[in-house]
């Protein structure tokens, strides 16, 4: 697996340390992979930039974020993975950023499973694994409006992801979601749930003529201005069949 990748992306070295953890959540990944279904991304390079360097487009924000905190107190952001799957992109930016408090919540206790076994592997530390659907955790008072920085990297809408995502986010944190290079309408959403955009970018990860095939990634960062009502986040399933 082609590690310079991901420093090409992200514009930055990985330590050996670093490089000898991304290459042991390949393997897991790819063991696990045989027996239930985590990713159809396998071939190393692919798994290097569509899920690891992918992931790590994100430690731009998450810096700035952090560099707004108070970071002299070392204690780091907390941050929750919503529907992370296979720990993306959540334990990419906890292997380059240990100092993050991290949640990684999905609603299959299988993915859970994989999960808790790569955090054990890796020695990762300060991080909860949560099975429950994003609806029930968002109205749930030990996650509800507690984190600095919800992200999820998702096929949902962004009017649907807006609402699982912005009812975890304390007034003042960030919400970003990863999403594909198409525009999306999703002003309505924000502003029924408390959340202002701050910036909506669009990236192109192809680091060479040898890489695998490009990828378009749009970044959208929105701001939680104001309190979630209390009626957010809906019932299970009534933000995909009716979005906002």
């Amino acid at each position: 697996m082609k590690l310079d990748i991901i420093s090409r992306v992200i514009s930055q070295e990985i330590s050996r340390e670093n490089a000898e953890k991304f290459q042991k959540y390949f393997e897991i990944l790819t063991e696990w992979n045989k027996v239930m279904n985590l990713t159809a991304i396998t071939e190393p390079d692919d798994v290097a930039l569509r899920h690891f360097a992918d992931s790590l487009t994100l430690l731009r924000y998450i810096d700035r974020i952090a560099e707004e905190a108070d970071g002299e107190k070392g204690e780091g952001i907390s941050l929750i993975d919503v529907g992370t799957g296979a720990g993306f992109p959540g334990i990419p930016l906890k292997i380059m950023r240990p100092e993050i408090r991290l949640t990684l919540l999905d609603s299959l206790e299988k993915r859970i499973g994989f999960l808790n076994t790569v955090v054990r592997e890796l020695g990762l530390e300060d991080v909860d694994t949560v099975h429950a659907r994003a609806e029930d955790a968002g109205r749930n008072g030990l996650y509800r409006e507690k984190y600095d920085v919800a992200v999820a990297r998702a096929v949902a809408p962004m009017n649907v992801l807006a609402e699982y995502c912005l009812p975890f986010v304390k007034t003042g944190g960030r919400f970003i979601a990863m999403k594909g290079p198409a525009e999306e309408k999703y002003d309505r959403a924000l502003r029924l749930l408390g959340g202002e955009t701050e910036c909506d970018d669009l990236f192109l990860l192809g680091p060479g003529e040898d890489s695998p095939e490009p990828l378009q990634r749009r970044i959208i960062c929105v701001r939680k201005a104001a309190p979630t009502p209390a009626r957010y986040p809906r019932r299970p399933g009534t933000p995909s069949k009716a979005p906002l």
